[in-house]
């Protein structure tokens, strides 16, 4: 009985032995909803966790809205308690795939790939399909886009009074590098 137990153990968890996943801890987002003529909107996030399956394409990643940190103090306050509620709304994830991905075929030159997934912020989710740049390097594979987000997509208000300062298309750029 004990080894029928070990080999089916064994037999389950092969595969995931089998599947190396590409991980980083240290992926960058940076974002920008300023206005021209007003006060610089940017925040930077240097502790986004990405995880890449590089057999099926699959990937996933995980940013701490708290993580994200602006040159002024207040903002990054007003950022966390009035824009994404960061309290109740801790984490912005996405999960998805790269469109016809394959690690062997990736040279020192990047390559556009078209990524299609579900992005969740502020409790809302959205299917988006971005274009990233992706190629290998001598410290992993590199994963490099900018798209734009709508703040309305994720039901996050923008005060009257500061609206004219703040854009609701806000510039996403994210950088990976994964090992």
């Amino acid at each position: 009985m004990k080894k029928i137990f070990f080999y089916s153990l064994f037999l389950v968890t092969l595969p995931n032995f089998a599947q190396t996943k590409l991980v980083t801890k240290t992926g960058k987002i940076t974002f920008e909803a300023s206005v021209p003529a007003f006060e610089e909107v940017k925040a930077k996030n240097e502790s986004v966790t990405c995880i890449l399956n590089p057999t099926t394409g699959e990937i996933a990643s995980l940013a701490l809205m708290k993580g994200f940190r602006f040159k002024v103090a207040l903002m990054e306050e007003h950022f966390n308690e009035n824009y994404v509620e960061s309290d109740q709304y801790p984490k912005a994830t996405f999960k998805g795939k790269i469109d016809n991905f394959d690690l062997s075929k990736l040279t020192t030159t990047a390559k556009d790939y078209t990524i299609k997934g579900k992005l969740e912020l502020h409790g809302k989710t959205k299917d988006i399909t971005i274009t990233a740049k992706i190629k290998k390097t001598d410290n992993g594979v590199e994963i490099d886009s900018n798209f734009t987000v709508n703040t309305d997509d994720f039901d996050i208000d923008i005060p009257s009074v500061v609206s004219k300062k703040l854009s609701k298309k806000v510039a996403v750029t994210l950088d990976f590098t994964l090992k």
